[in-house]
């Protein structure tokens, strides 16, 4: 990890910043090169949705909790899984809500709305029975993310009409795909290059601007990157309602916080011990339970996530970021 501890704090945020593109970019490369190199060897269209693209568009979050860890700065890790689940939710889905009204009656979304809250809560008990999280966790948590796709291709299989189910297993129609195999290496190589940067920049930075306000490395893991890192669910969710294609919007939420409980703080456990804050388990945890519950709340009834319910999403998430900066304002003080 690089020296950047004698940079003024703007530069600090700059390579935050910086990070955090690096980081998204790559993670498109690598998806993008990976799938279309297992086509070009026959791998279906299925298989590889649900293991490249599946995994791979959860990288970003996968390189920073892995790499905090390595870094000694595992508060780091469980802040962002914990801040990106609170972040889909009331910010990702509540910014686009003000835009255009979003469904909530497509099919398999009740479904994976209880898988998000089932996950949640196995978290919950196993950072309450243990801290530092061990291997063994990890192995738990990990081994849920196995099954969920086992799960995932049967019901693909079987020919579920699941509309998040579809565009994670149909790739044929991605953009931007490298159509020659030393071309498509070259986007797994620099995507992989540009993980590791990015994530150590990010994982560098976070911990500095923590050193410099005198807060938890937690804290910097809740919000900035927490937000930094679910861009990518932002902009297509944004972009969906923007186009009137908000069918899968709430798939991608539920997907992405699935896969951040099982495999990436799996992952990052699986790496080495991810310390739990007394303040995460005795606030944030529960926050992020609270928004899955009201989001499954919205599912059940079958009303669209609109204006109003958005500004409540937005409001709270407002309301949440004002606590913990004004937590920090205290701490630092």
């Amino acid at each position: 990890m690089p020296d950047i501890s004698s940079l003024p704090t703007p530069a600090l945020f700059g390579i935050l910043i910086v990070g955090i593109i690096l980081l998204i970019a790559a993670g498109d490369f690598l998806v993008r090169g990976a799938a279309a190199l297992a086509r070009k060897f026959g791998i279906p269209a299925l298989i590889v949705g649900l293991t490249i693209v599946a995994f791979g568009t959860s990288a970003p979050e996968l390189v920073v909790s892995v790499q905090a860890v390595l870094a000694g700065a595992s508060e780091l890790a469980i802040g962002n899984v914990i801040g990106s689940n609170i972040a889909n939710v009331l910010l990702v889905l509540g910014l686009p809500a003000l835009i255009m009204a979003i469904p909530t009656d497509t099919p398999g979304v009740t479904r994976n709305a209880m898988v998000a809250i089932i996950a949640a809560i196995i978290m919950i008990i196993l950072i309450s029975v243990h801290s530092p999280m061990m291997r063994w966790q990890g192995a738990i948590l990990f081994a849920g993310i196995i099954a969920y796709l086992y799960w995932m291709f049967g019901l693909a299989k079987s020919g579920s009409n699941d509309p998040a189910l579809k565009e994670i297993a149909e790739i044929d129609d991605m953009g931007g795909m490298p159509a020659h195999v030393p071309m498509c290496v070259v986007f797994i190589v620099g995507g992989i290059i540009g993980l590791a940067v990015g994530g150590n920049l990010i994982v560098s930075s976070g911990t500095e601007i923590a050193k410099t306000f005198a807060v938890p490395d937690e804290v910097i893991g809740l919000t900035l990157v927490a937000i930094g890192t679910s861009l990518p669910e932002l902009a297509t969710v944004i972009v969906a309602a923007w186009r009137r294609e908000t069918d899968v919007a709430i798939g991608n939420v539920l997907g992405s916080n699935i896969f951040n409980i099982f495999a990436v703080l799996g992952a990052a456990a699986l790496t080495g011990p991810v310390v739990i804050p007394t303040e995460l388990l005795h606030l944030d945890v529960w926050i992020m339970l609270a928004a899955s519950v009201a989001l499954l709340f919205m599912i059940i009834r079958r009303k669209p996530i609109g204006r109003t319910v958005g500004i409540v999403f937005f409001g709270s998430y407002v309301i949440y970021i004002g606590y913990i900066a004004r937590n920090m304002l205290h701490i630092g003080a």
